[in-house]
């Protein structure tokens, strides 16, 4: 099985100038917790939920009506590619215990985002346990 298989499909991103408010509006909206950051026609980083609140909400300097993605997001994202074989893309998700990955295609333009959500409903029972187990586990 393929990421593309799986994956979403036709995912945006948002300027790094993006207030996080409206961030925050985004993903209630869609129901999602990440959105990718662009600028510049490249993919720059990515602001979860979690950012949100661990490095706004809960930093003492913190002003909500003021501050950007640029201020919480994480920068130096991993990607995987479309036509990895979704094991493949699993096993990365793994190593660096994250819940979500971009997609890219062989232009190296952003095609989608692959979840543990996503993984859940596609991969055989004993990958998602161990995958589970590895992202989850405490970092």
């Amino acid at each position: 099985m393929k990421v593309k298989d799986v994956m979403h499909k036709g995912v945006d991103w948002v300027s790094p100038d993006t207030p996080v408010t409206e961030l925050a509006k985004l993903m209630r909206g869609h129901d999602i917790g990440c959105i990718p950051i662009g600028e510049d026609d490249k993919l720059i980083g990515m602001v979860t939920d979690r950012d949100i609140v661990c490095k706004g909400l809960a930093s003492n300097d913190f002003d909500a009506r003021r501050a950007k993605a640029s201020d919480v997001m994480t920068e130096g994202i991993h990607c995987c590619r479309e036509d990895d074989d979704l094991a493949k893309a699993v096993l990365h998700m793994e190593k660096l215990q994250v819940r979500r990955l971009p997609v890219i295609n062989k232009s190296k333009r952003m095609v989608g985002i692959i979840s543990l959500g996503d993984v859940s409903r596609s991969a055989p029972g004993d990958m998602l346990t161990e995958t589970v187990r590895s992202v989850s586990a405490h970092h």
